[in-house]
């Protein structure tokens, strides 16, 4: 298969769409990050984001969150364009995802259950007994013990730290979830049972996910699409498989090289990618 560009965007507006991302740069000075980059990302789906180290994922994801600046294109979350609603719209779009950003990102001087209760407190005027039974019941949700409740971040472990972030980012049962480098840090076993609780809750809550990371078993084992960012914008998207047909040398090297080879020909195991479509 000869080398493509990325796929012509689905049309504007189209209802499976949750974001669309179309024409966006961002730059730091004359340091351009991005250009010309357009992203969809399906409702329902576990969309993988992939590109070379320091290329801009997280940015791009900040970007659509709104706090990274663009310079140019347009973002659309829930069919609504993010630079032209009203304080009021952009909140209630706001009360519609949840963030895990990397390394979880908890407030050191808040216990783990005041960390989940953070955006309980920013939308809503709820009682403390009311968040305190929730906070407990999205501890359950993520596969924390109780006990954990109080605890502070620096008497976590680096799992557990990553399933507090996430009990925080499903605080006030979001639609879409962003997660950023949600396996880095974990060992391999940790990494899988992550990947595991990830599908589990898209597929029990009906979320979609937008999932920067560098794991190439994250990307087989939960991801229904992938895109890949390189060149400054993205240029290919879709299912691994279609993807390692594609002779762009980043994919091939990404996909087919030195780490990836296991993934590949006979060596791929369906066995550990029970959750892709």
């Amino acid at each position: 298969m000869k080398h493509e560009t990325a796929k012509a965007p689905e049309q504007a507006n189209a209802p499976d769409n949750i974001i669309e991302v179309r024409g966006a740069r961002v730059a730091f000075g004359s340091h351009v990050v991005f250009n010309s980059l357009d992203l969809d990302v399906r409702r329902g789906e576990i969309l993988g984001f992939v590109g070379g180290s320091g290329q801009g994922k997280s940015v791009l994801m900040r970007a659509i969150l709104g706090l990274v600046p663009r310079q140019g294109g347009t973002i659309r979350i829930f069919g609504q364009d993010i630079d032209k609603i009203s304080g009021e719209e952009q909140k209630a779009i706001e009360q519609r995802f949840g963030v895990l950003f990397q390394m979880g990102a908890l407030f050191s001087s808040l216990t783990v259950l005041e960390n989940i209760q953070v955006p309980m407190r920013e939308h809503y005027d709820m009682s403390k007994k009311l968040m305190d039974e929730l906070a407990l019941l999205k501890l359950d949700m993520v596969g924390l013990p109780r006990l954990a409740a109080g605890k502070l971040p620096s008497e976590l472990s680096g799992g557990m730290i990553k399933r507090a972030g996430l009990a925080r980012a499903l605080a006030i049962d979001p639609d879409l979830l962003f997660v950023d480098e949600p396996t880095s840090g974990l060992d391999p076993i940790g990494a899988a049972a992550f990947d595991t609780l990830i599908a589990g809750l898209r597929d029990t809550l009906g979320l979609t996910v937008y999932m920067v990371t560098h794991d190439l078993d994250s990307l087989y084992a939960v991801c229904d699409r992938v895109a890949v960012l390189a060149d400054k914008k993205v240029i290919a998207n879709g299912p691994v498989d279609e993807l390692l047909e594609n002779d762009h040398p980043w994919i091939q090297e990404y996909f087919k090289g030195e780490r990836g080879r296991r993934f590949v020909n006979d060596e791929r195991a369906p066995d550990n990618a029970p959750f892709r479509h």
